[in-house]
């Protein structure tokens, strides 16, 4: 006769451990700043589609090779027909409203809008991660993807300008201002785009919103502005401007280059300063909610 089971025998069951071979992690432990830090690349990666599936690819890319058509088409014309007349200013390229509008509002739900649907958020704010690091990191990495996009043909038109013959300190004083122009654009882009997909579990919403508030508020904006101008009002479109972030920022480089890319642009040294001052409210007032925000989802 075989002999009983043990939980049998005894009453009550018995565990086994079973060594599946799994080995402990004994490296050095990183802190907040190295998650934020591995948050922060991974967030630029996958505004672009890189480490995602290959359709995510497409439309980042996509609009990026939009941009650049009309660059690549101006550099040609500069460095082989000598037509320097056609160079475009750095920070006034073509496109730039209606492609970085929609790039943002494609790729912002990414990096907000997923992690609150699927509940991921609670994951990453277990580990020694702040709400308010984590949404700081995710505002980086959008701000960061933004200006990769604003980026990549300015240095495509300035390596074509010193081709063709221009200033090397001219062309390189020119394109660190568009940069830092560049720079309060896409913070601007990004604190609109972020706030409403932070707000929103769905993306198609997120997206459809993020359109509707940067292209079609800047198309009132400029209705505005041009009926002011034909109604002898120029105050009122300066102070209209500084509702949109592409109005701001197109008054501002009409405002350093004269380029005519405004309608109504700041015409005095205290609207500029107010311009900038408006801009950078956006940013830093946009950035703050959000911390807000990410702070309520982790006390909840």
């Amino acid at each position: 006769m075989s002999s009983p089971r043990p939980e049998a025998a005894g009453g009550a069951r018995r565990g086994v451990i079973h060594d599946l071979g799994y080995r402990p992690y004994d490296g050095a432990r990183r802190g907040e700043w190295r998650i934020a830090w591995s948050m922060f690349l991974t967030g630029l990666r996958n505004a672009y589609g890189l480490g995602r599936s290959g359709k995510s690819k497409i439309l980042p890319f996509l609009l990026l090779g939009f941009y650049l058509i009309p660059t690549i088409g101006i550099v040609v014309a500069m460095v082989l027909f000598g037509q320097t007349d056609l160079f475009a200013s750095y920070p006034s390229l073509p496109g730039t409203t209606t492609l970085l509008s929609v790039f943002a509002a494609a790729q912002a739900p990414i990096l907000f809008s997923h992690d609150l649907r699927y509940g991921s958020i609670v994951l990453y704010l277990a580990r020694p991660l702040r709400a308010s690091a984590y949404a700081a990191t995710r505002w980086l990495s959008l701000v960061a993807a933004l200006m990769v996009f604003l980026l990549t043909p300015m240095l495509v038109l300035y390596v074509g300008s010193l081709l063709s013959g221009q200033g090397v300190l001219g062309e390189t004083g020119d394109l660190l201002a568009a940069v830092g122009l560049g720079l309060l654009l896409a913070g601007m882009v990004a604190s609109v785009a972020g706030l409403i997909s932070a707000w929103s579990t769905r993306r198609g919403f997120a997206v459809v919103a993020t359109i509707a508030v940067l292209l079609l508020g800047d198309g009132i904006i400029q209705a505005v502005q041009a009926i002011a101008r034909e109604q002898g009002v120029a105050r009122v479109g300066e102070v209209a401007g500084l509702l949109s972030p592409f109005r701001l920022h197109a008054g501002l480089v009409d405002a350093w280059q004269d380029t005519g890319g405004s309608i109504a642009p700041p015409d005095s040294v205290v609207a500029q300063a107010v311009y900038v001052g408006a801009g950078l409210l956006v940013v830093l007032g946009g950035l703050g909610l959000l911390v807000w925000r990410y702070r309520r989802v982790a006390g909840r």
